[in-house]
């Protein structure tokens, strides 16, 4: 009897040390959220590499919309809905929420839903502040102070 019950004993840590194993490689995929920032300043570069002496990929205008991909110091990988960008100095971006236009044009709408009037239309790769979601519809502002609702899907961001 002591026999079988080493036995067991011996079969459950390995299946704890294996289920912890499995779990700490899956886990960090899924636990994490999405981390967001926008853009700060009137216009940031978007660097190759974490450095200010990197060539400019791309030049952003103010509130748009990154999901950060990994973090170097001050710096963040970032990416768009599109691909992978490059390097932004962290100090020059924010936490408040934006999205960018993914579809050629999109209504902004009085309220949340197809049934409501169109009060305005957003371009592609117009950028808009998120000021509050309601199912799969979003609040936003325009840079010119217009505020609607517009569809989740024909945007990105958050």
């Amino acid at each position: 009897m002591l026999l079988n019950n080493r036995r067991t004993a011996a079969w459950l840590t390995a299946a704890s040390l294996a289920f912890a194993a499995l779990s700490t490689a899956v886990m960090p995929a899924t636990a994490h959220a999405q981390e967001f920032v926008s853009i700060k300043g009137n216009s940031v570069n978007v660097r190759e590499k974490p450095t200010t002496r990197s060539a400019t990929l791309w030049e952003l205008s103010k509130g748009y919309p990154l999901q950060v991909t990994r973090r170097q110091g001050q710096w963040l990988r970032v990416r768009d809905y599109e691909a992978t960008l490059g390097w932004v100095h962290a100090p020059l971006t924010q936490k408040t929420p934006h999205v960018v236009v993914k579809a050629r044009t999109a209504n902004l709408r009085a309220g949340a839903g197809q049934n409501h009037r169109v009060v305005g239309k957003l371009e592609q790769h117009e950028v808009a502040r998120t000021l509050k979601k309601q199912g799969s519809w979003l609040q936003v502002q325009r840079s010119n102070g217009q505020s609607g609702w517009v569809a989740k899907s024909l945007v990105w961001g958050w």
